[in-house]
């Protein structure tokens, strides 16, 4: 199992509140089958609305830290929209405040959601800003946002910053890790093993 202890990488300022689902990722990309191709697609009606746009600036395209503001991943309850952002490059957030289903789908597919303090992301998103190259640090056992020679307190859940940094939150390899479960388990069940007749 993977176990995230910290996420390093530039960062990519978002500084709006209320951003949700359906900007994160537009509905008509909902019917995918896999989720292969989406991260072109991530913030793209805002995108085409602003050249401008954090995501469409070259200063921002080998991005992993977004940096967002409150009540960030609200509206309709769709995994594509963290699928998307991971997908882009995206492997940690840093914002006021999340939704909370957003926050559950972030966490099960490995991407530490982490809660800091407005003047702290305020401060942050000034410093990326200023270089675009910065390391950003998302460090889930000291809780703290590491940039240049400034850092910030963050905070998360215990139960998923505990996953994260156990590796639980990834339940597929939690399952293949009992080979010998799975198994005994298949030799029980008649449609696998071959015994119904």
């Amino acid at each position: 199992m993977q176990k995230i202890e910290q996420i390093t990488g530039p960062g990519l300022p978002l500084l709006l509140d209320d951003i949700d689902t359906d900007r994160i990722i537009p509905a008509r990309y909902l019917r995918c089958v896999t989720f292969d191709g989406i991260g072109e697609h991530a913030f793209e009606d805002d995108r085409q609305q602003d050249p401008n746009h954090p995501f469409n600036k070259a200063a921002y395209q080998n991005a992993s830290v977004l940096v967002a503001r409150r009540n960030f991943g609200c509206g309709s309850s769709r995994e594509h929209a963290p699928q998307s952002l991971m997908r882009w490059g995206i492997k940690a957030i840093v914002a006021e405040s999340f939704a909370e289903i957003f926050f559950g789908n972030c966490t099960s597919l490995g991407i530490p959601a982490v809660c800091a303090a407005t003047a702290d992301l305020a401060r942050l998103g000034r410093a990326i800003e200023a270089d675009p190259a910065l390391e950003v640090t998302v460090d889930l056992e000291g809780l703290t946002v590491r940039f240049g020679e400034d850092s910030c307190p963050c905070t998360m859940p215990d139960s998923a910053r505990n996953s994260l940094l156990s590796g639980d939150w990834d339940f597929l390899s939690q399952l293949l890790e009992d080979q010998e479960g799975i198994a005994a388990t298949a030799a029980r069940l008649p449609y696998v093993s071959g015994s119904w007749s």
